[in-house]
């Protein structure tokens, strides 16, 4: 889809990059040119994916372990990142969610997932951010939110709320940056199915019909589609694109948003509508 040296020069921060989306982000943009750099809590499991990543595409990948709800840990990571060269790129993509009812969330489990989700990307952006402009140095950030963030979920309220803050967020640090050189867009992808997550989310009993009935293109996400539009949106062909959240799911946030009323009739036969109109 892009000519390979797409993000040649390029280095790139991936916050949860040894697993899941931010691992196949990661990759393809070590296919594109670019040096990966990837952080999160395990040690054990950036390694491994790094080590993975070298023998596979013969790039450059290091690796921090970094708590980002430590906003002090985030400054320290930074920091060692310059030391060889400044950031082009850094995509927001670590996250904490699970189901829970929010009559029966405590405020030690709703910051758990707010910290991650809305702290974290904000303290990455900002010590990011704050040395891109010193520096005189452009830069790019894309966020990894959920479309839930603009309709709502249903009993996973703390990360629609602190997806939400990432877009508001987003928004406005496009503005506020943007004469500086500086693009924030962030990305809400759909039904990508991941290890671990997907079972959290998920789990047996908790759907009436299979997930990809409820998408209109009626199949999950591939990750290389999401990794191909996370590499053009922090390229320099999407220069002129700011403040924008681009949603990737097959129709699904749609759909739901229409009512799930109508979802049925999708799959009617002619019998079917040649009864109703009767």
């Amino acid at each position: 889809m892009f000519r390979t040296d797409l993000l040649k020069g390029k280095k790139a921060l991936i916050t949860g990059g040894g697993t899941g989306l931010g691992k196949s982000i990661g990759r393809r943009y070590m296919e594109l040119g670019a040096e990966l750099v990837i952080c999160g809590r395990r040690k054990e499991v950036l390694e491994e994916t790094a080590e993975e990543l070298r023998k596979e595409l013969g790039g450059k990948v290091s690796i921090f372990s970094c708590d980002v709800r430590d906003s002090a840990a985030i400054d320290t990571m930074m920091t060692e990142i310059w030391k060889t060269g400044p950031l082009d790129i850094l995509v927001n993509n670590a996250a904490g969610n699970f189901i829970a009812r929010a009559e029966k969330l405590s405020a030690r489990a709703f910051d758990a997932v707010v910290n991650i989700v809305l702290h974290g990307a904000a303290y990455c952006t900002l010590a990011a951010g704050r040395r891109w402009i010193e520096a005189g140095h452009k830069g790019s950030v894309l966020s990894i939110v959920t479309t839930a963030a603009m309709t709502g979920s249903a009993f996973t309220m703390a990360s629609a709320a602190a997806k939400a803050g990432v877009i508001a967020m987003t928004k406005s640090l496009a503005v506020e940056w943007g004469p500086k050189g500086v693009r924030l867009v962030a990305v809400a992808p759909g039904l990508f199915p991941t290890e671990g997550a997907w079972d959290r989310l998920y789990p047996a009993g908790s759907q009436v019909q299979a997930q990809e009935l409820g998408v209109p293109a009626r199949r999950y996400g591939q990750h290389i589609e999401l990794a191909n539009l996370c590499s053009y949106l922090v390229s320099d062909e999407a220069a002129y694109i700011t403040g924008e959240s681009v949603i990737i799911d097959g129709g699904r946030w749609m759909q739901y948003v229409g009512g799930p009323s109508n979802r049925a009739m999708q799959d009617w036969t002619d019998e079917q509508w040649d009864a109703m109109r009767k």
